[in-house]
Protein backbone atom coordinates (compact mmCIF):
# COMPACT_ATOMS: atom_id res chain seq x y z
CA UNK A 1 0.00 0.00 0.00
CA UNK A 2 2.71 2.44 0.94
CA UNK A 3 4.50 1.80 -2.81
CA UNK A 4 1.34 2.30 -4.58
CA UNK A 5 0.69 5.68 -2.71
CA UNK A 6 4.46 6.42 -3.02
CA UNK A 7 4.17 5.58 -6.67
CA UNK A 8 1.37 8.14 -7.23
CA UNK A 9 3.55 11.03 -6.50
CA UNK A 10 7.34 9.63 -6.94
CA UNK A 11 9.76 7.99 -10.00
CA UNK A 12 10.08 4.78 -10.71
CA UNK A 13 13.87 5.80 -9.77
CA UNK A 14 12.80 7.45 -6.54
CA UNK A 15 11.20 4.12 -5.68
CA UNK A 16 14.08 2.24 -5.95
CA UNK A 17 16.09 4.73 -4.15
CA UNK A 18 13.86 3.93 -1.55
CA UNK A 19 14.14 0.34 -1.60
CA UNK A 20 10.90 -0.69 -3.26
CA UNK A 21 11.18 -3.06 -6.46
CA UNK A 22 10.37 -2.55 -9.52
CA UNK A 23 8.56 -4.44 -11.78
CA UNK A 24 10.38 -5.66 -14.79
CA UNK A 25 9.68 -4.43 -18.08
CA UNK A 26 9.76 -7.38 -21.09
CA UNK A 27 10.76 -5.88 -24.26
CA UNK A 28 10.16 -8.61 -27.29
CA UNK A 29 11.88 -7.48 -30.49
CA UNK A 30 10.86 -9.64 -33.38
CA UNK A 31 12.78 -10.55 -36.52
CA UNK A 32 10.88 -10.12 -40.48
CA UNK A 33 10.82 -13.44 -43.00
CA UNK A 34 14.90 -12.49 -43.28
CA UNK A 35 15.54 -13.78 -39.21
CA UNK A 36 12.57 -16.54 -39.71
CA UNK A 37 10.49 -14.29 -37.54
CA UNK A 38 12.09 -15.55 -34.29
CA UNK A 39 11.54 -13.29 -31.04
CA UNK A 40 14.04 -12.42 -28.56
CA UNK A 41 13.42 -10.78 -25.37
CA UNK A 42 14.96 -8.02 -23.31
CA UNK A 43 14.11 -8.19 -19.16
CA UNK A 44 14.38 -4.70 -18.14
CA UNK A 45 14.85 -4.58 -14.03
CA UNK A 46 15.89 -0.82 -12.30
CA UNK A 47 19.32 -0.94 -13.30
CA UNK A 48 19.77 -3.63 -16.21
CA UNK A 49 18.43 -5.87 -18.44
CA UNK A 50 18.59 -10.09 -18.76
CA UNK A 51 18.26 -11.25 -22.17
CA UNK A 52 16.09 -14.14 -23.58
CA UNK A 53 17.78 -15.50 -26.56
CA UNK A 54 19.87 -13.95 -29.21
CA UNK A 55 18.33 -13.81 -33.04
CA UNK A 56 19.61 -15.79 -36.10
CA UNK A 57 21.49 -13.11 -38.57
CA UNK A 58 23.97 -10.58 -38.12
CA UNK A 59 21.31 -7.74 -39.11
CA UNK A 60 18.91 -9.33 -36.24
CA UNK A 61 21.72 -9.85 -33.65
CA UNK A 62 22.95 -6.00 -33.82
CA UNK A 63 19.66 -4.56 -33.94
CA UNK A 64 18.81 -6.54 -30.93
CA UNK A 65 22.54 -4.79 -29.00
CA UNK A 66 21.10 -1.71 -30.64
CA UNK A 67 17.74 -2.29 -28.93
CA UNK A 68 20.17 -2.72 -25.27
CA UNK A 69 21.94 0.31 -25.41
CA UNK A 70 18.61 2.28 -26.18
CA UNK A 71 17.54 1.17 -22.90
CA UNK A 72 20.42 2.86 -21.33
CA UNK A 73 21.35 0.00 -19.24
CA UNK A 74 23.94 -3.02 -18.66
CA UNK A 75 23.08 -5.92 -20.00
CA UNK A 76 23.76 -8.60 -17.45
CA UNK A 77 22.43 -11.73 -18.60
CA UNK A 78 21.53 -13.96 -21.47
CA UNK A 79 19.83 -16.89 -21.14
CA UNK A 80 18.97 -19.81 -23.96
CA UNK A 81 15.96 -22.05 -24.28
CA UNK A 82 17.08 -24.35 -26.73
CA UNK A 83 19.91 -24.94 -29.56
CA UNK A 84 18.49 -23.84 -32.79
CA UNK A 85 20.72 -20.98 -34.13
CA UNK A 86 17.95 -18.61 -34.81
CA UNK A 87 18.01 -18.29 -30.80
CA UNK A 88 21.44 -18.28 -30.17
CA UNK A 89 23.75 -17.54 -33.19
CA UNK A 90 23.61 -13.82 -32.53
CA UNK A 91 24.52 -13.63 -29.20
CA UNK A 92 28.28 -13.03 -30.29
CA UNK A 93 27.05 -9.40 -31.68
CA UNK A 94 24.67 -8.99 -28.12
CA UNK A 95 27.52 -9.50 -25.84
CA UNK A 96 30.60 -8.25 -27.97
CA UNK A 97 32.50 -5.83 -25.32
CA UNK A 98 31.09 -6.93 -22.26
CA UNK A 99 31.67 -9.95 -19.85
CA UNK A 100 28.40 -11.44 -19.84
CA UNK A 101 27.54 -14.80 -18.50
CA UNK A 102 25.44 -16.73 -20.81
CA UNK A 103 23.29 -19.71 -19.47
CA UNK A 104 21.81 -22.72 -20.59
CA UNK A 105 20.61 -26.13 -18.88
CA UNK A 106 23.36 -28.82 -19.60
CA UNK A 107 21.38 -30.36 -22.65
CA UNK A 108 20.96 -27.14 -24.24
CA UNK A 109 24.30 -26.65 -23.92
CA UNK A 110 25.17 -29.91 -25.22
CA UNK A 111 22.92 -29.79 -28.32
CA UNK A 112 24.72 -26.23 -29.48
CA UNK A 113 28.57 -27.93 -29.06
CA UNK A 114 27.68 -30.51 -30.86
CA UNK A 115 25.81 -29.48 -33.86
CA UNK A 116 26.99 -25.91 -34.55
CA UNK A 117 29.28 -27.08 -37.02
CA UNK A 118 26.71 -29.10 -38.89
CA UNK A 119 24.38 -26.09 -38.88
CA UNK A 120 26.66 -23.69 -40.50
CA UNK A 121 27.15 -26.34 -42.82
CA UNK A 122 23.48 -26.51 -43.53
CA UNK A 123 22.52 -22.90 -43.25
CA UNK A 124 25.16 -20.82 -44.00
CA UNK A 125 25.04 -21.10 -47.75
CA UNK A 126 21.57 -19.68 -47.65
CA UNK A 127 22.15 -17.09 -45.00
CA UNK A 128 25.40 -16.08 -46.42
CA UNK A 129 27.11 -13.12 -44.72
CA UNK A 130 23.62 -13.22 -42.41
CA UNK A 131 25.36 -16.08 -40.89
CA UNK A 132 27.36 -14.97 -38.07
CA UNK A 133 31.04 -16.45 -38.31
CA UNK A 134 31.26 -17.04 -34.93
CA UNK A 135 29.12 -17.82 -32.67
CA UNK A 136 29.00 -17.44 -28.55
CA UNK A 137 28.38 -21.09 -26.62
CA UNK A 138 26.88 -20.82 -23.40
CA UNK A 139 29.50 -19.77 -20.59
CA UNK A 140 27.43 -21.17 -17.69
CA UNK A 141 25.15 -24.36 -17.03
CA UNK A 142 22.22 -24.28 -15.27
CA UNK A 143 20.83 -27.32 -13.49
CA UNK A 144 16.95 -28.19 -13.99
CA UNK A 145 14.75 -26.08 -11.44
CA UNK A 146 17.89 -24.10 -10.31
CA UNK A 147 16.59 -20.37 -9.66
CA UNK A 148 18.83 -17.49 -10.85
CA UNK A 149 18.41 -13.67 -9.84
CA UNK A 150 19.68 -10.25 -11.80
CA UNK A 151 19.19 -7.16 -10.45
CA UNK A 152 16.21 -8.39 -8.11
CA UNK A 153 14.60 -10.67 -11.25
CA UNK A 154 14.13 -14.02 -10.41
CA UNK A 155 14.03 -16.92 -13.45
CA UNK A 156 13.83 -20.52 -12.56
CA UNK A 157 14.69 -22.70 -15.65
CA UNK A 158 12.90 -26.32 -16.27
CA UNK A 159 14.06 -29.02 -18.53
CA UNK A 160 12.21 -30.67 -20.87
CA UNK A 161 14.34 -32.98 -23.57
CA UNK A 162 13.52 -33.60 -26.94
CA UNK A 163 10.80 -31.83 -28.67
CA UNK A 164 11.10 -29.02 -31.15
CA UNK A 165 14.35 -29.26 -31.03
CA UNK A 166 16.90 -31.98 -29.63
CA UNK A 167 16.63 -30.35 -26.20
CA UNK A 168 14.46 -27.41 -25.06
CA UNK A 169 14.34 -25.84 -21.48
CA UNK A 170 11.93 -22.98 -20.63
CA UNK A 171 12.48 -19.67 -18.46
CA UNK A 172 10.12 -18.64 -15.81
CA UNK A 173 10.07 -15.04 -14.82
CA UNK A 174 8.60 -14.58 -10.94
CA UNK A 175 6.51 -12.38 -10.50
CA UNK A 176 2.10 -11.45 -10.98
CA UNK A 177 1.37 -13.07 -13.53
CA UNK A 178 4.73 -15.00 -14.09
CA UNK A 179 6.18 -14.58 -17.26
CA UNK A 180 7.14 -17.76 -19.69
CA UNK A 181 9.41 -17.53 -22.07
CA UNK A 182 8.90 -20.99 -23.74
CA UNK A 183 11.32 -20.56 -26.32
CA UNK A 184 9.59 -22.80 -29.68
CA UNK A 185 7.56 -25.09 -27.19
CA UNK A 186 5.33 -23.01 -28.85
CA UNK A 187 5.21 -21.15 -31.94
CA UNK A 188 2.10 -18.96 -32.49
CA UNK A 189 0.09 -19.25 -34.93
CA UNK A 190 3.83 -19.73 -36.97
CA UNK A 191 4.08 -23.05 -39.17
CA UNK A 192 6.21 -25.56 -36.99
CA UNK A 193 10.05 -26.90 -37.50
CA UNK A 194 9.30 -30.74 -36.88
CA UNK A 195 12.05 -31.71 -38.70
CA UNK A 196 13.78 -32.66 -35.01
CA UNK A 197 11.40 -35.88 -35.12
CA UNK A 198 10.23 -35.55 -31.37
CA UNK A 199 6.71 -34.79 -31.77
CA UNK A 200 5.46 -37.55 -29.47
CA UNK A 201 7.31 -35.88 -26.78
CA UNK A 202 6.73 -32.50 -27.79
CA UNK A 203 2.91 -33.20 -27.11
CA UNK A 204 4.13 -34.40 -23.77
CA UNK A 205 5.67 -31.13 -22.87
CA UNK A 206 2.18 -29.15 -23.75
CA UNK A 207 0.31 -31.30 -21.24
CA UNK A 208 2.83 -30.79 -19.08
CA UNK A 209 3.04 -26.89 -19.32
CA UNK A 210 -0.93 -27.11 -19.53
CA UNK A 211 -0.79 -28.82 -16.00
CA UNK A 212 1.86 -26.75 -14.30
CA UNK A 213 1.81 -23.34 -15.62
CA UNK A 214 -0.80 -21.11 -13.95
CA UNK A 215 -3.69 -20.35 -15.55
CA UNK A 216 -2.98 -16.48 -15.76
CA UNK A 217 0.64 -17.42 -16.86
CA UNK A 218 1.67 -14.86 -19.86
CA UNK A 219 3.75 -16.96 -22.57
CA UNK A 220 6.22 -15.36 -24.50
CA UNK A 221 7.11 -17.82 -27.82
CA UNK A 222 9.82 -17.84 -30.06
CA UNK A 223 7.73 -17.17 -32.84
CA UNK A 224 4.37 -15.71 -32.80
CA UNK A 225 2.83 -12.98 -30.65
CA UNK A 226 3.11 -13.51 -27.07
CA UNK A 227 -0.67 -14.88 -25.45
CA UNK A 228 -1.52 -16.63 -22.49
CA UNK A 229 -2.09 -20.40 -21.60
CA UNK A 230 -5.10 -20.85 -24.75
CA UNK A 231 -1.68 -20.91 -26.69
CA UNK A 232 -1.03 -24.17 -25.70
CA UNK A 233 -3.66 -25.92 -26.84
CA UNK A 234 -3.77 -24.13 -30.03
CA UNK A 235 0.05 -25.90 -30.31
CA UNK A 236 -1.00 -29.32 -29.33
CA UNK A 237 -3.98 -29.04 -32.23
CA UNK A 238 -1.47 -28.06 -35.46
CA UNK A 239 0.66 -30.61 -33.89
CA UNK A 240 -2.32 -33.31 -34.29
CA UNK A 241 -2.96 -32.29 -37.82
CA UNK A 242 0.34 -31.89 -39.26
CA UNK A 243 0.90 -35.96 -37.73
CA UNK A 244 -2.31 -36.81 -38.90
CA UNK A 245 -1.53 -35.89 -42.18
CA UNK A 246 1.84 -37.22 -42.14
CA UNK A 247 0.41 -40.58 -41.51
CA UNK A 248 -2.38 -40.91 -43.87
CA UNK A 249 0.09 -39.24 -46.75
CA UNK A 250 3.15 -41.79 -45.62
CA UNK A 251 0.48 -44.86 -45.54
CA UNK A 252 2.90 -46.15 -42.92
CA UNK A 253 6.28 -45.42 -44.75
CA UNK A 254 9.02 -43.47 -43.18
CA UNK A 255 9.39 -41.17 -46.12
CA UNK A 256 7.10 -38.84 -47.96
CA UNK A 257 7.45 -39.04 -52.02
CA UNK A 258 7.26 -35.75 -53.68
CA UNK A 259 3.37 -36.06 -54.68
CA UNK A 260 2.52 -36.80 -50.82
CA UNK A 261 4.82 -34.02 -49.46
CA UNK A 262 3.16 -31.37 -51.87
CA UNK A 263 -0.36 -32.77 -50.56
CA UNK A 264 0.74 -32.33 -46.93
CA UNK A 265 1.98 -29.10 -47.65
CA UNK A 266 -1.57 -28.18 -49.02
CA UNK A 267 -3.35 -29.56 -46.52
CA UNK A 268 -1.13 -27.49 -43.72
CA UNK A 269 -1.79 -24.28 -45.39
CA UNK A 270 -5.13 -24.98 -45.57
CA UNK A 271 -5.55 -25.66 -41.51
CA UNK A 272 -2.99 -22.41 -41.19
CA UNK A 273 -3.40 -20.16 -43.69
CA UNK A 274 -0.28 -18.33 -43.24
CA UNK A 275 3.17 -18.11 -44.94
CA UNK A 276 5.31 -17.72 -41.96
CA UNK A 277 7.72 -20.36 -42.17
CA UNK A 278 5.78 -22.39 -44.37
CA UNK A 279 8.64 -23.98 -46.01
CA UNK A 280 9.21 -25.73 -42.93
CA UNK A 281 6.00 -27.99 -43.74
CA UNK A 282 7.67 -30.15 -46.00
CA UNK A 283 11.20 -29.73 -44.28
CA UNK A 284 9.93 -32.17 -41.82
CA UNK A 285 7.52 -34.20 -43.59
CA UNK A 286 10.54 -37.21 -43.83
CA UNK A 287 11.34 -36.95 -39.82
CA UNK A 288 7.81 -36.88 -38.72
CA UNK A 289 6.99 -40.03 -41.28
CA UNK A 290 10.16 -41.75 -39.79
CA UNK A 291 8.78 -40.92 -36.12
CA UNK A 292 5.55 -42.19 -36.38
CA UNK A 293 6.75 -45.74 -38.53
CA UNK A 294 9.33 -46.36 -35.43
CA UNK A 295 5.93 -45.45 -33.14
CA UNK A 296 4.22 -48.32 -35.13
CA UNK A 297 6.92 -50.90 -34.83
CA UNK A 298 7.20 -50.83 -31.32
CA UNK A 299 5.69 -53.65 -29.59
Amino acid sequence: MIARLLAAVLPALALADLGYAQSPVIHRYAAAAPGLFVNAYLVETANGVVAIDGMLTETDSKGLRAKVDSIGKPLVAVLLTHGHPDHYNGVTNLVAGRSVPVLATAGVDSVIRADDAAKEQQWGPRFKNEWPRHRTFPTRVVRDGEMVAFDGARFTVHALGPGESKNDSYWVLQGQPVAAFIGDVVLNHVHAYTADGHTTEWLVHLRRLRNVLPANAALYPGHGDPGGREMLEWQRRYLVAYRDAVADLSGGRAALDDSAEALLVARMREYLPSDRLEFLIGFGADPVAAELARKRRRP
